[in-house]
This record gives structure tokens, C-alpha cells and sequence, in this order.
């Protein structure tokens, strides 16, 4: 006979509860074999330490056996738990049964070595606020975005820079021959064109800004701060950065920082490589009060640095003195802009802080403002990240609130542009559902573009009907996912642009697409309005490859929704005995309560 084995990871008859398990003393786990033989459930911990366990068998049916087995946990336990079967045969020799081999859940498959493991995620409760779990965020890159100014003049402007002479000018990189940069490039976006366009932002139902970093900095995208305390005076003043949350409060927007803490700028106060500053900095001598910050190796000519970019030295985020100016002390520069306005915090690169700076961050801004928001930049599945040889503890609930959902974005493009099917969707969407908590599910950024990806119409074809028919396909995808859909400015009229730096150009004021925009504000008010949308269930339909669809329910509400790539079939939906027919290259979003 030929062995036939089955688990799936999403059936609460194989695995029960679904998904992530928080104060949860027993997980269930079962498996079918048409055969009667010893079978063990093999375990490995967060820590590595493993454990196996003899799985019980009843008859299940005429030609099948079914093996379970509990998996006892502690109340204090918190991480990951992957586990897999061995299966001892009649010959005495052992096959396995594991995740399949993308490892995304579900029904898995036999290997004869070394399985994919299964995984369980287990973690503490913690609660996201809903200003931002049930909210759209709006992304801005300050520079490019509007100079408020009423005589347009730049504010200002920095010593050797390149002030462009047009705003509507394609942005480009000033290099020497050594590929460095000669001169940084501005247009001259500061926050009092934030302020003046917050109706307009508010006109797309968002409720929270996140802004790239805006501390004083050298260059354009400020990820190599100067000096944590100033606002960058190419962009305005404390008083203005203040005006700005004062402004954006009012209309029930929320203002979250970008916090770049892994490493500063060499042309900063505190490594002051180049003598601009005022003050005795690491690279100046040992007796800097910032020296411990930074990891020399030969002092004071080679430290570690971001990406082995020598003008981004690392930081030691643990350095008692460090922790104190960023985190901890009593004019610590959390607190200083949390009192100031902000509401949130998007950490850069997670992946080089320290998991306990991390929780040292949370701690504290949890402790200013109870309903803050603490988001990492990760871009893979954060719940079983590995960076630096070491496993993460960003979604067992003492770090993170939500993460930048790349995988998200991956799928949706793949899914538009054909390279994988809405079966493929499916499984990609259910398995971060299944590993991360709930809470940090619906709160992660559903992002299709950010500052870092190219642009998400220039990813689908740039200008050409379909393109934008497909931006239209992904905007409702995103809006009637569960997560925290971020739109980046522009996105939302048509601005175009490959890699960085041609995806921060300037916001096209007057040359918007206006076909693209009305959207916009359409599917922003469809969530908006909709519980279910917003904090609902979701349930897939398999119909066919080209056609995605599902529903989402709350209560009472249903919403059903369907996206149909396919530029020449229509499909039949069956769904509570109605007949939906979808158009070809339709988008279909309809109440079914």
C-alpha cells in the first residue's frame, strides 16, 4: 500500500487553535496515515532545544489512522515552536512530514530528510491602538513633497548643495569620480507645505502621517542624523514641527517620526568627523562623552557603519549613555518629540537594533502615551526572522506593533502581473496571518510603495490603460485587506519612477492624475465607512487563477470583493445563493448583507 499522510496547519482538526496562541495551556496536533505505525511529533523551541513526543492513534475510519497528540506549553513561554512528524516504517527506517516547501502552511508534504518545519507563534497580549489599526497612513518624503513657502523661496538652503531650478525636475545623484556623493540635491519641500496640504491629505481618509526622517541632517533623505534634538532647517523649526501636530490633531491625524537609531551621520554632532559642529565628537577624541556610542576598530580611521557606508558609523544601542539620550532619561529624545505631538515611531532597519533596545523603546513610549505606536522596518515575515544569526522577538508582544508588510506587496504584484495566481495569493496572505498574533496582523503597513521600492505604477507599466487599471486593482487590494493600508505620496496620482532616486520625485502639484485620485478617495471611503473592512474576518474563494476574491465579515456586514485580471474572461461567483458575474479586468466590491 502506499502511505498517504496528511496535516494541515489551517484545518483546527489537524492543529487547534489556528494560527498564533497567546495564553493557550495545550496545542492540538494530528495527523491522517493510511497506515498503522509509530509515528512522533518532533518539536524544536525558540531556544533550540527539542523535544519528541509519541503520538497517540484511533481508527478514523475504515482506511485511515489518526495520530494526535498535545502539545503541553508554559504559561511564561513565549516564541516560536516548529515542529514536523518522523514516521518509523515498516523497514525500520524513518520519512518525515514537514510544511511544504515554501513553508506557507497549510497541507504540508513527505520528505526523506531534513523536513520544512511547521511553525506555532507564541506570545504575550498586547493591544495596538485603533487610531492606527483601524486607520489609512500617508507616507511623506518632506522634501519632495511641497514648499509652503508663500514666495516659493527655499529655506534655508544648505552650503554646496544643488537647489533644483524646477520643481517638476527628475531627481538625480551629484557623484565623484568615486562614486560618492559630491553634493546633495534638494527641491525644497519643507513642513509648512505639510500643514497646508492636510485637508487634502484628510481628503483621502487618513489618519496618521509618517514622515521620512526630518532631524537635521546633510543630506535630501536625512537617514544619517545629525543631531536627534533639531528639526532639519532646510525644513522648519521646533515651533513649526509643533504647529504641524497641533494642525493635524484637529482633523484627527496623527504624526509618526521615522527614528533612525542603529547608526548617525559622520558629519553629525556626536562623531563630528568634519569639525561642523560645535562640540568634541567621537572621532575628535576618546574623551568625547559619545565615544562609547561607536564600535572603532582602529581608531579613530576604521568603525563599523551601516552597510559598510563609512558615513553612517554604527551605533552601540546599549551603551548605558545612549540608551539614556534616546530612550531612558529624563530629556530623552522620545520624550522630547512625544511631547512635542508624536504619536508614533517607524524604526529604521530594525534588523540592527538590539531585540532589548527595541523593548526598551516600546516600554517607554507606552509609558508616555498609551496609545502610541511602535513600527519596525522588516522586510520579510518578521515572525521568524533571523538577522545577525540571531532569532527575533519583534512579534511576541514586548516589541513591535506592526511591521512594513513587503510580503504583502510582493504578493499583490505578483498577482497583477501574472507570476503567481490567486491560489498562491492566498497561501501568501493566510500564512503571516497563521504566524503573526492577530493584533500585529491587522497593524501591519500594507505598503505598495514606499521610498525604497520602485513605484508601484512604473512596477505595473507606467502610463498605459492597463497599468493604471492594474494600479486601480492593487489601491483595492489594499484598501479591503486586513492591515493598515499606507499610501506613498504621489502614488495616489500617478507619479511615476524606478529605483532611488527616481521614486522621491516631487509631488506634481497642478499635474495630478485626477482618474487615479477620484480612486482613490472612492475606495479610501468604501473602507472608511466599513467595520468589516476594517477590523472584519477574512475568507477566501477559489474560483479560478486569474480571479481573486473573498470576503469580509463583522457582525452583520459581509463585503464581498473580487478582482478579476483576466482581460478576456468573466467569471461566476457563487456566494449565499447569489450568481455575481465579474467583467473582465474588473474591479467588484459589493455588500452581500
Amino acid at each position: 500500500m502506499d502511505l498517504k499522510l496528511k496535516h494541515d496547519s489551517r484545518d483546527i482538526n489537524y492543529r487547534n487553535p489556528f494560527g498564533s496562541i497567546c495564553r493557550v495551556k495545550k496545542v492540538y496536533i494530528a495527523i491522517l496515515l493510511n497506515e498503522f505505525l509509530e509515528v512522533n511529533l518532533d518539536l524544536c523551541y525558540f531556544d533550540y532545544s527539542k523535544k519528541s513526543i509519541k503520538m497517540d492513534n484511533l481508527k478514523h475510519n475504515e482506511e485511515e489512522y489518526l495520530y494526535y497528540c498535545y502539545i503541553d506549553l508554559d504559561e511564561n513561554y513565549e516564541g516560536l515552536i516548529n515542529y514536523y512528524f518522523r514516521i518509523r516504517t515498516d523497514n525500520g527506517n524513518y520519512i518525515y512530514y514537514g510544511n511544504n516547501s515554501d513553508g506557507l502552511g497549510g497541507e504540508g508534504q513527505v520528505y526523506y530528510e531534513t523536513p520544512v518545519p511547521y511553525q506555532i507563534t507564541v506570545y504575550k497580549p498586547f493591544n495596538v491602538p485603533e487610531w492606527f489599526k483601524e486607520g489609512i497612513v500617508y507616507q511623506i518624503f518632506v522634501d519632495r513633497f511641497k514648499n509652503g513657502n508663500d514666495d516659493g523661496r527655499i529655506t534655508n538652503p544648505k552650503p554646496n548643495s544643488f537647489i533644483y531650478g524646477n520643481w517638476n525636475d527628475e531627481p538625480m545623484y551629484i557623484k565623484d569620480a568615486s562614486g560618492k556623493i559630491a553634493r546633495w540635491d534638494f527641491f525644497g519641500g519643507n513642513l509648512k507645505g505639510v500643514i497646508e496640504k492636510l485637508d487634502y491629505i484628510k481628503s483621502l481618509g487618513v489618519t496618521a502621517i509618517y514622515l521620512n526622517p526630518i532631524f537635521k541632517s546633510a543630506s535630501n533623505h536625512k537617514y544619517d542624523t545629525g543631531d536627534y534634538r533639531n528639526i532639519d532647517e532646510m525644513y522648519g523649526d521646533e515651533d513649526t514641527f509643533k504647529e504641524l501636530c497641533q494642525e493635524a490633531n484637529k482633523i484627527n491625524i496623527k504624526i509618526i517620526l521615522d527614528g533612525v537609531f542603529s547608526h548617525t551621520a559622520d558629519d553629525s554632532i556626536y562623531f563630528n568627523k568634519y569639525n561642523n559642529y560645535n562640540s568634541v565628537g567621537a572621532y575628535q577624541s576618546k574623551e568625547s562623552p559619545y565615544y562609547n556610542w561607536y564600535k572603532f576598530r582602529n581608531y579613530p580611521y576604521e568603525y563599523e557603519s551601516w552597510w559598510g557606508v563609512s558615513s553612517m558609523p554604527n551605533i552601540n544601542d546599549m551603551d548605558s549613555t545612549y540608551l539614556d539620550f534616546i530612550v531612558s532619561g529624563e530629556n530623552s529624545i522620545l520624550k522630547k518629540w512625544m511631547e512635542a505631538g508624536v504619536y508614533g515611531w517607524r524604526l529604521d532597519v530594525a534588523d540592527e537594533l538590539s531585540d532589548k533596545f527595541i523593548e526598551k523603546i516600546r516600554d517607554r513610549i507606552k509609558s508616555i502615551y498609551s496609545d502610541s505606536v511602535l513600527i519596525g522596518e522588516v522586510w520579510e515575515d518578521a515572525s521568524n526572522k533571523i538577522s545577525y544569526s540571531n532569532r527575533r522577538k519583534y512579534v511576541f508582544g514586548h516589541e513591535l506593533d506592526s511591521v512594513t508588510n513587503y510580503p504583502f506587496r510582493n504578493a499583490v504584484i505578483g498577482f497583477l502581473k501574472g507570476d503567481i495566481d490567486s491560489k498562491f495569493f492566498e497561501r501568501i496572505i493566510l500564512s503571516l496571518y497563521e504566524n503573526y498574533p492577530k493584533e500585529m496582523f491587522y497593524s501591519n503597513l500594507n505598503v505598495i510603495g514606499t521610498h525604497d521600492t520602485e513605484r508601484i505604477l512604473t512596477v505595473l507599466g507606467n502610463n498605459t490603460e492597463k497599468a493604471l487599471q492594474l494600479l486601480k486593482m492593487a489601491v483595492a487590494i489594499q484598501m479591503t485587506m486586513p492591515g493598515v493600508p499606507t499610501i506613498y505620496y504621489g502614488d495616489e496620482v500617478g507619479v511615476l519612477g524606478g529605483n532611488d532616486p527616481l521614486n522621491r520625485k516631487t509631488y506634481p502639484w497642478g499635474n495630478e492624475n485626477n482618474s487615479i485620485l477620484d480612486f482613490y478617495r472612492y475606495i479610501t471611503k468604501v473602507r472608511s465607512r466599513s467595520d468589516a473592512l476594517k477590523k472584519g474576518d477574512i475568507k477566501f474563494y477559489s474560483v479560478d487563477n486569474d480571479l481573486l476574491c473573498y470576503d469580509r465579515s463583522f457582525n452583520n456586514e459581509k463585503i464581498l470583493i473580487a478582482i478579476n485580471r483576466n482581460e478576456n474572461r468573466v467569471f461566476n461567483v457563487k456566494i449565499n445563493d447569489r450568481d455575481i458575474d465579474v467583467l473582465p479586468c474588473e474591479i467588484k466590491i459589493i455588500n452581500l448583507e
